[in-house]
Order: C-alpha cells, then structure tokens, then sequence
C-alpha cells in the first residue's frame, strides 16, 4: 500500500503525466471577404516544452486537412488560450468543417469539433 501511495505522488509531482489531451473550448469560423477566419480557444495542462499543446488543424468531413494553426511555444500561464488562423480558402460548397487539436505527447486527441459554417 505505502508503495502505491509513493509512487502516485511521484507521478504527481512529474506534472505531465497528468497534462492529458488538449480540450477545444471555443471556436468560431468567420467568413471574412473570400476567406475564413477560424479562432479556437484551447485548455491544456501545458507542463512547458516537454509537454504543450502545440497545434490545431481544420479539416473537412473526410478528413482532408484545409489549414492548419502552428502553437510555438507553451502557454503555461495563460490557460485557457486563444488563437486564430486568417485568410483560410474553403472548397466552394463547403458547409462544415472540423476542429481538432494535436498536443506534443498526445499527438491528435479527441472528438473533433464540428462547426457548422454560415454563409
């Protein structure tokens, strides 16, 4: 029992072995002239370089990547966090796409998000 106990407070305290998947909290999808603005709002126990979420794509409904958001650095201290990706060129007819994050221990997790666009 005590070896449980020590070993669950050792694991504790190494921080990203609980940091777990990205969770998408927010996103919107704004048509702006020609293209689309997409704005999505992230919570990740981001621990710091050894694990952060380090990204989020769209794609459409088979799955074909239409853009994708690089995250450069953790965002430790400001959680949750939003971030955007402007001038996006959308198939025409396109009438959903897909939101899903990528974290750099966990890779791609989670149910993408659908967002239902408006023309």
């Amino acid at each position: 029992m005590k070896r449980t106990i020590a070993l669950f407070f050792a694991l504790l305290g190494t921080g990203s072995a609980f940091a777990g998947a990205p969770e998408i909290v927010n996103a919107n999808v704004t048509k702006q002239g020609m293209s689309w603005r997409v704005e999505v709002t992230l919570l990740h126990d981001d621990t710091g370089w050894d694990h952060y979420a380090d990204g989020w794509e769209v794609v459409d409904a088979e799955g074909k990547v239409l853009g994708y958001r690089k995250l450069l650095h953790p965002h430790v201290d400001e959680q949750p966090f939003t971030r955007s990706l402007s001038n996006l060129i959308l198939p025409d007819g396109t009438r959903e796409v897909f939101i899903r994050a990528h974290c750099s221990i966990e890779g791609w997790t989670g149910e993408p998000v659908r967002i239902e666009l408006s023309p």
